[in-house]
């Protein structure tokens, strides 16, 4: 099973983008992972927030195949302990869908007819975090999970 994490918008700090890499590199000796990235509306400044979401998720749904499992991390989803999500993830490539799917919105989040369309969504945390930031924290969690699963010391309950 591949999976994938979608973004809007490239990582513009180079610390972010070579810590984010690294962890892309030990995720890819458990699984097959790749980070997309799609690109970041021109003249956004002239839409509303409503258009912004809509245009984003037309760019979305360029992305997405056919059999996808597809999983928005949102503030409004179900917050899961690394242990808990370790399980999730093991459930998920159990069930071998073609690729798990995971979004990263833009900065008004996600469009309804992207909600509409998801299997599950996915909280981080009740907390708000920059969109390079939750990148690196969701790129570790996805890598202590492949830990956690591989019975490795990187993870101390």
């Amino acid at each position: 099973m591949k999976s994938t994490l979608i973004v809007i918008g490239k990582t513009t700090d180079a610390r972010f983008t070579a810590l984010i890499q690294e962890y892309v590199d030990r995720i890819s000796h458990y699984i097959p992972f790749n980070i997309e990235v799609i690109p970041e509306l021109k003249n956004a400044k002239n839409l509303s927030i409503d258009q912004q979401k809509e245009r984003e998720a037309e760019l979305l749904q360029k992305q997405l195949q056919p059999g996808d499992y597809l999983v928005l991390l949102d503030e409004h989803g179900r917050e899961r302990r690394s242990m808990d999500f370790a399980q999730w993830m093991q459930k998920r490539m159990a069930s071998s869908p073609k690729r798990l799917v995971f979004v990263v919105g833009g900065p008004y989040g996600f469009a309804q007819q992207i909600h509409r369309m998801v299997n599950e969504e996915i909280s981080l945390s009740q907390m708000t975090f920059s969109h390079q930031m939750i990148r690196l924290l969701f790129v570790e969690q996805i890598y202590r999970a492949m830990t956690i699963l591989n019975n490795e010391p990187y993870h101390h309950e």
